[in-house]
């Protein structure tokens, strides 16, 4: 099977963690090409698999993916953290596991109509992964306050020099409209000291826009605690991430759950009624291996955790 669309990273690691039940069934929020489906589906035969995607162009490919899964999927076009509407339409209750690839995909960056990546050259500024959506890069990058900007350029892209670049941006749209990746790129990279100009010195802020368009972070905290309470006894969870900012919401998130009573060691009993509901099956994360970061430079910054269900 062809996988230009997006290749799947830890493939084999994502597989193990999710230790396929018979039986069982599976949710892939994030089914993009399909990749880690296909897997999930192959493995098994006798799971089920209920995914969903925002993205148009994945929807279609992963139908595509899935050819010969009939009668064993379903897919949703629609953002995963709506997964209670689409398990209740798809006759669900608990899950056996779960997989959320937070990654954006191969296909989303080469696609220079996407407008996703600072090497999308003359190509709008659009990021949206959802078209469906009239929200765009063009409308943050033009018609944000400069404080406004600043603010998500810092904190979701973590980026040093936010101040300087979020008033070159105002500065340069007083002129003329931001159009084009193109026209961004070369902003920041004036926007920053000689020394730290680069090829990719532009990909924080991109990172951060894309963010704000797609609302990556909003809600992603209550979505991991309320999928993860859906598994079943034993189900698991696991959960890519690529960026510090989505690493620290699903560890926070594990780390809570699978801690029992919060209370002060000097009390007699316990008085916060916390039970444990997960444990960790690895302390740390899972990290791509050597073969697979040369053969795939994407996975270099992939984080893999898994939760199980007690």
């Amino acid at each position: 099977m062809s996988e230009t669309y997006h290749l799947p990273i830890m493939k084999e690691e994502v597989i193990k963690g999710l230790r396929l039940r018979d039986g069982g069934i599976y949710f892939d929020g994030t089914v993009g090409g399909a990749g880690h489906s296909y897997e999930i589906l192959a493995r098994n035969p006798s799971v089920r698999l209920i995914a969903t995607d925002k993205d148009g162009d994945a929807i279609q490919e992963a139908t595509k993916r899935l050819k010969g899964f009939e009668g064993r999927y379903e897919l949703f076009r629609t953002d995963f953290k709506h997964f209670d509407e689409v398990f209740a339409e798809a006759g669900i209750g608990e899950i056996d596991g779960y997989l959320l690839d937070l990654g954006i995909s191969s296909h989303q960056i080469d696609d220079e109509e996407r407008g996703f990546s600072y090497k999308n050259g003359n190509a709008a500024l659009d990021m949206r992964m959802d078209r469906r959506s009239g929200f765009t890069a063009r409308e943050v990058v033009n018609g944000y306050s400069e404080e406004e900007l600043r603010k998500i350029l810092r904190e979701y892209g973590e980026e040093t020099f936010a101040a300087s670049i979020a008033r070159n941006i105002v500065r340069r749209r007083s002129a003329r409209v931001i159009e084009t990746c193109k026209e961004l790129e070369e902003i920041v990279e004036q926007s920053v000291p000689a020394k730290y100009r680069f090829n990719a010195c532009a990909r924080k802020t991109f990172q951060a826009i894309r963010i704000e368009v797609n609302g990556e972070l909003d809600g992603l905290r209550e979505c991991v605690e309320g999928l993860t309470r859906r598994l079943k006894k034993g189900g698991r969870g696991c959960i890519l991430t690529f960026h510090s900012l989505e690493d620290r919401i699903v560890k926070e998130v594990f780390r809570d759950m699978s801690t029992a009573c919060t209370c002060p060691k000097e009390f007699p009993v316990c008085v916060c009624g916390k039970v444990q509901e997960i444990v960790l099956p690895t302390r740390k994360p899972i990290t791509a291996g050597e073969e697979e970061i040369e053969h795939n430079s994407r996975s270099k910054s992939a984080k893999l955790r898994i939760a199980e269900k007690i």
